[in-house]
C-alpha cells in the first residue's frame, strides 16, 4: 500500500494528480512489484473527493467547480454546525474513491482524462490523502477488461 500526501491552495479546488500517480506505477513497476492490474485509490476524508475528468482543457475543471459550487453553494441553508456543509455535498457526489486500471506498468487513462483531488473544505497542507494506490494482479480476469480500450469506430443500435 502506498500513500501520497497532496497539498491544497484553496477553499474548494480540483488537483490534477495524474502525473503523481504515473510516477507511483512506473516506480513500482521497474522495482518488478507491480504491472497489470487494478489501482485502487481512496482518500479517507469526509470533504475531498477523487474523480476522472478532462484535463486538456482548464476551462473544464473551472466550468466543474463552478458548477458545484452553484449545486451547493458554500453559505447555504445548512444546519452542520462546522459550516463545511457544502463540502460534505460536494464529497458525496464525487466518491471517496476510484478504481483505475494498469496495463504493462501504465495507467490506462482516455487520450483527454486526467485524475483529479477534489477539494471541498481546503486548504490542507499537505492534505493526508491516503491514497491507497495498490495494484493487485488478477491474473485472466485482467483480460476481460483489455476491450475497454478497443473502442470500436462506430456503433449502431438498433431499436426492437
Amino acid at each position: 500500500m502506498e500513500h501520497l500526501e497532496i497539498t491544497t491552495r484553496s477553499r474548494c479546488e480540483m488537483i490534477d494528480i495524474t502525473a503523481e500517480l504515473r510516477a507511483l506505477v512506473r516506480g513500482k513497476t521497474a522495482s518488478g512489484h507491480w504491472q497489470s492490474g487494478a489501482l485502487a485509490l481512496f482518500c479517507p476524508h469526509t470533504t475531498c473527493g477523487l474523480t476522472v475528468n478532462e484535463g486538456a482543457d482548464p476551462d473544464v475543471k473551472r466550468d466543474m467547480l463552478s458548477f458545484f459550487s452553484r449545486l451547493a453553494p458554500e453559505h447555504g441553508d445548512y444546519r452542520h454546525a462546522e459550516g463545511n456543509s457544502d463540502a460534505h455535498i460536494k464529497t458525496t457526489l464525487h466518491g471517496p474513491s476510484l478504481l483505475l486500471i494498469v496495463e504493462k506498468g501504465e495507467l490506462r487513462l482516455g487520450t483527454w482524462q486526467s485524475v483529479y483531488l477534489c477539494e471541498g473544505d481546503g486548504p490542507r497542507r499537505p492534505h493526508p490523502m491516503d491514497a491507497v494506490a495498490e495494484v493487485r494482479r488478477v491474473g485472466r480476469a485482467f483480460s476481460c477488461l483489455r476491450p475497454a480500450f478497443a473502442w470500436p469506430q462506430r456503433s449502431t443500435i438498433h431499436a426492437p
